[in-house]
């Protein structure tokens, strides 16, 4: 059973930067059933990042070109390096891998 711990949420500054991470125990399904979700009350659940089935990553709109998707297959680790924060950007942010949630990180930025 894989069970996902997060961590390296937090308070940032507009335009300063994060990097969460999301350490997987058990049994990894899938190398590329990965992707990093958040939401804000009241608003629908959006998806950040996400590893698409040829391997490759797919951003959302609202944060290509800051936002980073990576992995460590060694450590069973994937990784939302997050540059050029806003405050748009705040909201809990879960990881997703082969079916399996994470806890959930607070990220808020301040403006």
């Amino acid at each position: 059973q894989v069970q996902l711990v997060e961590s390296g949420g937090g308070l940032v500054q507009a335009g300063g930067s994060l990097r969460l991470s999301c350490a997987a125990t058990g049994s990894v399904i899938s190398a590329n059933a990965m992707a990093w979700y958040r939401m804000v009350p009241g608003k629908q659940r959006e998806i950040v990042a996400q590893v698409t089935r040829d391997g490759s990553i797919k951003y959302s709109a609202s944060v290509k070109d800051r936002f980073t998707f990576s992995r460590d297959p060694g450590k069973n680790t994937m990784y939302l390096q997050m540059n050029a924060l806003k405050s748009e950007d705040t909201a809990m942010y879960y990881c997703w891998m082969g079916g399996t949630w994470g806890q959930g990180t607070q990220v808020t930025v301040s403006s």
